[in-house]
């Protein structure tokens, strides 16, 4: 190995083991590594100042075919991707962020939770199930972390009126949401950036990633509903539901008809033009730039007193993530070590594309069992461009691989994705503690039974 190979190596290393630590923020290792990775770049690459350009990608904001054109609708060859710092992956999640506070403030989500609690009569085992399938829904086109944050909260409030434990169904609803949005490109962040990598569609996923994902959902339903319902239904057959009108009621979660009727809109509209950008010729980034600026203007023109708390929602130091791991992805990439990777797995698998499948999806679940599957998800996107271009290998079928690994196998432990640190955050906070063991118990096998039906799929449709 080079020695610019080495040293990006440890710079890379070095930011993974940083955000695993978890004592300062993500934003501050990734955003050092960068700085490190240019440094590298400039200094020991041939070309370096090219180079560093080609991985900032700056250029792009000026392209009008980056913002808008018919490459996704007419198709994209086999192993084409975009490297270097994925500006549209960031500025469709800032843009998402913006729309989904303005969702929040309006009572959009506590409102659906409630409507659907009071559907079902708040039993609690009809709760537990759909709830998990609400929670899987919203994932496919909101941040899995906000669906947690929101329906985490809802649970503990209805769980203190019921009288059952909560913590059976947030681990539910956590498993749901990582299970739900891998079956679609905005579902979560691994495949916003895989997605924006390759030039793949909504559509491209939710016909492929998407028809697994939901068999999933329906085994992970009657998985945890075995799982729990003996607790639950002793607990409710303790605690008898009382009239529903002594339970919280949906309209009360509105405390502005006009703004909630616009945000809403808001949002059927940016999930219509997520489903059609193939057809339209938007790009991602430009679809998060519509959201947010409508998303801005529905809160400037009826909800004023609500315009910095939907600013402030914005969650900077995410997006400053983001940029900072993408640059350093860069330099692995620049250096040559993604692609000397790739053929180390190219011959391991023996350019057999279900070996390479099988390998990805089971590497890419254990992988983010442990560490932040944001990450894992960048570095092997042009890992895979590299299999597809040096072995042959189709890259569709690889990128749905990484795409169900890292979103499906991040449910595994409590660390292994952001909905799952976020919703055992707010069960601990409200007092219900969510040990490793109990969370465990529970999450490890429907992860591994999920992932080899994820298997079985891929190598039966595309192998």
């Amino acid at each position: 190995m080079s020695t610019e190979q080495i040293l990006a190596i440890i710079i890379f290393a070095a930011m993974f083991i940083a955000i695993m630590w978890g004592k300062i923020h993500r934003f501050v290792p990734a955003l050092i590594g960068a700085a490190l990775t240019a440094i590298l770049i400039l200094t020991l690459v041939d070309h370096g100042p090219h180079n560093l350009w080609e991985v900032l990608r700056l250029p792009d904001f000026v392209d009008g075919h980056w913002w808008f054109g018919k490459h996704a609708a007419d198709g994209v060859a086999e192993g084409t991707e975009v490297g270097g710092v994925n500006w549209q992956t960031m500025i469709f999640i800032g843009g998402m962020m913006v729309m989904v506070e303005g969702l929040g403030a309006a009572g959009f989500f506590r409102w659906l939770c409630l409507l659907v609690a009071r559907l079902v009569k708040y039993r609690v085992v009809p709760i537990l199930i759909t709830f998990m399938l609400l929670s899987a829904f919203l994932s496919m086109f909101i941040d899995s972390i906000t669906v947690m944050l929101f329906l985490a909260t809802v649970t503990i409030e209805l769980a203190r009126l019921l009288k059952f434990d909560p913590v059976p169904v947030i681990i539910a609803e956590i498993f749901a949401s990582n299970t739900g949005g891998s079956a679609t490109m905005s579902g979560d962040p691994p495949n916003i950036i895989i997605g924006t990598h390759f030039r793949f569609t909504f559509m491209d996923f939710l016909t492929n990633t998407g028809v697994i994902a939901w068999i999933c959902m329906i085994v992970v339903a009657v998985l945890f509903f075995l799982f729990f319902r003996k607790a639950l239904k002793k607990q409710a057959s303790e605690n008898p539901p009382k009239s529903s009108h002594q339970y919280p009621q949906p309209g009360e979660a509105i405390k502005n008809r006009r703004f909630f009727m616009l945000s809403t809109a808001i949002f059927v509209s940016v999930v219509v033009l997520l489903v059609t950008h193939a057809q339209t010729g938007l790009s991602v980034g430009l679809i998060g730039c519509i959201a947010a600026a409508l998303s801005l203007g529905a809160v400037f023109l009826v909800a004023r007193e609500q315009f910095r708390h939907v600013i402030g929602g914005v969650d900077w130091r995410t997006l400053l993530f983001f940029f900072g791991l993408f640059v350093c992805v860069g330099g692995l990439e620049v250096t040559g070590v993604l692609h000397d990777l790739s053929q180390l797995i190219g011959d391991a698998s023996g350019a057999n594309l279900a070996i390479a499948m099988t390998f990805i999806l089971w590497v890419s679940a254990f992988a983010s069992a442990i560490v932040d599957n944001i990450p894992f998800a960048a570095t092997m996107c042009p890992v895979i461009a590299s299999l597809s271009t040096d072995q042959g290998l189709a890259v569709r079928p690889l990128s749905w691989s990484l795409a169900l690994g890292t979103d499906i196998g991040g449910n595994a432990t409590p660390i292994g994705a952001s909905a799952n640190v976020v919703g055992t955050a707010i069960a601990e906070k409200e007092g219900y503690r969510i040990t490793w063991g109990r969370y465990c118990r529970y999450a490890v096998p429907a992860m591994l039974l999920v992932v080899g039906i994820c298997n079985l799929y891929l190598v039966l449709r595309y192998a």
